[in-house]
């Protein structure tokens, strides 16, 4: 399986984790496990993306399984799916309320 795919589902899986972390943590943020785990998975692969194209070493080396650029997906992947869920629950939310 192509690296780029691998990273791709790492992102997605973290940044779903992320978002439903958020959201149980912070309820006036919450969107609902469905809505969490959208934002989160949204906002895990395009910050993961985003970081893998700033800090290319996050690629993973070309020939194998580099735990280090691993462990950066999932953390990259998680944070900013974590944050965009927050993000989207803050306006939402406020959209509600207003």
């Amino acid at each position: 399986m192509s690296g780029t795919i691998i990273n791709l589902i790492i992102q997605l899986i973290a940044g779903a984790i992320g978002g439903n972390a958020v959201g149980a943590a912070a309820k006036n943020v919450n969107l609902g496990t469905a809505g969490n785990t959208v934002a989160g998975a949204v906002g895990g692969v395009a910050g993961g993306s985003l970081l893998t194209s700033l800090i290319p070493m996050l690629q993973g080396a070309t020939g194998g399984m580099d735990l280090g650029a691993l462990a950066g997906q999932v953390v990259g992947g998680g944070v900013s799916g974590a944050i965009v869920s927050a993000i989207v629950g803050m306006v939402l939310n406020n959209m509600k309320s207003a």
